[in-house]
């Protein structure tokens, strides 16, 4: 038997827009543990979108996250010898999670000079449907459409 689940940290808000998913989307973005540094460079990478876009950034942002978010993921099920990938819900914790790992990962592998020029393009991207997030919800969501025959084999 398992033992009990991790409790949750409550996180704090962003200082600026007051929001908690921004915090977490840096938490993500961080790596060596400076977080003023990655929070400073986010804000940059939103300002770059306002300029860029014509539009808020924070709301650009927000756009491209949900246009990220997956609804369906396959998952690896090993029955008599086979394995099957068997299409299933994300839930709504993991949904944010995978976006917002798919945006940072594929900023991280864009052409630009700063982390704030590769966000900001990725968003912008992401905003618009296209970019290699967007790219790995659609191939997530292909994957899923292409085994539907295995549904039956639920989680």
């Amino acid at each position: 038997m398992r033992k009990a689940q991790a409790k949750k940290f409550p996180l704090a808000p962003d200082p600026k827009f007051n929001d908690k998913q921004v915090t977490r989307f840096v938490n993500c973005l961080m790596w060596g543990g400076n977080k003023t540094v990655v929070l400073s460079a986010f804000y940059d990478a939103l300002d770059k979108v306002t300029k860029i876009s014509g539009e808020e950034g924070y709301e650009v942002w927000k756009r491209a996250l949900q246009n990220v978010t997956p609804a369906v993921e396959v998952r690896s099920r090993r029955i008599g010898g086979a394995t099957f990938q068997i299409p299933s819900e994300v839930r709504p914790d993991r949904k944010i999670s995978l976006s917002m790992k798919w945006l940072i990962r594929f900023s991280r592998e864009r052409n630009g000079k700063t982390i704030a020029d590769k966000l900001a393009n990725e968003i912008i991207a992401a905003a618009k449907g296209e970019g290699g997030a967007f790219k790995k919800k659609e191939d997530t969501h292909r994957m899923a459409e292409a085994n539907k025959a295995f549904s039956h084999f639920k989680i």
